[in-house]
């Protein structure tokens, strides 16, 4: 907004970059720029200050489709002044030379000229189509439909302005109609989601029967190994059994062995030792019995002989004395 200072007879108007001022004085342009800096006198003079930056404006539209179901538009529109003096010749801009406000509202006037002619090629393009087809086309061919249509309107080539840019942003039937549509995607969408659920389901008990399988058939080789351990273990021990049998076998026959040996030695010796006192006279055999038992006698109290005791041992060595002198 331009800024304005009173001095009397005499004002100073300084503007922005931003805007296009246009100082006339008798019906006839005096000044015309961007960022202008003059003295006027404001008796004389009349103002316009026109912007130059891009406008945004907002489209919000509703249609019907070709099956008369109700669609809503939303958007928005760029649009800038190309041709100020001829703007401003067509529209008024002209601002209060004591304030430097605008005097009227020239960009609402333009906005509702840019909306008309949004809003007829938008109509005309709803109403072309079912709103099926519409929403499967989805926002482009619309936005091309509405730049088209501004690109050619002679009317807004004719007050010196421009659209820069067309946006929209969505294309939506009413809320009823919406959930409707949305219906069968949504069933369709669950029953995939259903059906992968199944999947996983059935994913997971085809896991758990392998696991269960693979378990069982762990368990079977475990209890087979077992069987086996404690067949050889049985075997083990009858093969232990059996050597040591046959060890306690060979001991005692060696034992048996040992013990004939022995008691042949013993039978052996019996008989030498026998044969030895065989062939020696009685009395000889009487004298070394008499002699072992004395051997085997602690202490003799007293010794009886007898005459004829005495008289049958003389005879005996006698008889035996040429026999010893003999060998």
């Amino acid at each position: 907004m331009a800024q304005i200072r009173n001095l009397g007879f005499l004002a100073q108007l300084r503007s922005d970059a931003s805007s296009h001022v246009i100082r006339y004085r008798n019906g006839r342009v005096r000044q015309s720029g961007r960022g202008l800096v003059f003295w006027f006198r404001p008796e004389t003079a009349s103002i316009a200050e026109l912007p130059m930056d891009d406008r945004e404006t907002t489209l919000f539209i509703k249609g019907r489709s070709q099956d008369f179901q109700a669609v809503a538009v939303q958007g928005m529109l760029t649009w800038h002044v190309t041709d100020p003096e001829l703007l401003a010749s067509r529209v008024d801009f002209s601002i209060a030379l004591g304030t430097g406000k605008p005097q009227g509202e020239p960009i609402d006037r333009i906005e509702t000229r840019l909306a008309g002619l949004v809003n007829q090629a938008a109509l005309e393009y709803l109403a072309a189509a079912p709103v099926r087809a519409l929403l499967d086309a989805g926002i482009e061919p619309l936005r091309r439909r509405i730049e088209t249509a501004l690109a050619n309107a002679q009317s807004l080539a004719e007050i010196g302005i421009a659209v820069v840019a067309v946006r929209i942003t969505s294309i939506a039937p009413s809320s009823e109609l919406e959930r409707a549509l949305q219906t069968p995607t949504f069933e369709a969408l669950q029953q995939k989601a259903d059906e992968a659920t199944f999947e996983r389901r059935a994913l997971a008990v085809e896991k758990e029967r392998a696991i269960a399988e693979n378990e069982l058939a762990n368990k079977t080789e475990l209890a087979r190994r077992e069987t086996l351990l404690i067949a050889q273990e049985a075997e083990n021990a009858r093969s232990r059994a059996t050597g040591l049998a046959e060890a306690r076998q060979v001991e005692a026959e060696a034992e048996a062995a040992r013990i004939r040996t022995v008691e042949a030695a013993k039978a052996e010796a019996e008989l030498a030792h026998i044969a030895v006192y065989r062939d020696l006279p009685p009395a000889v055999l009487l004298g070394l019995a008499a002699r072992d038992l004395a051997g085997k006698l602690d202490t003799i109290e007293h010794v009886n002989v007898t005459p004829d005791l005495l008289a049958s041992l003389m005879g005996e060595f006698r008889k035996a004395a040429p026999a010893l002198t003999a060998r």
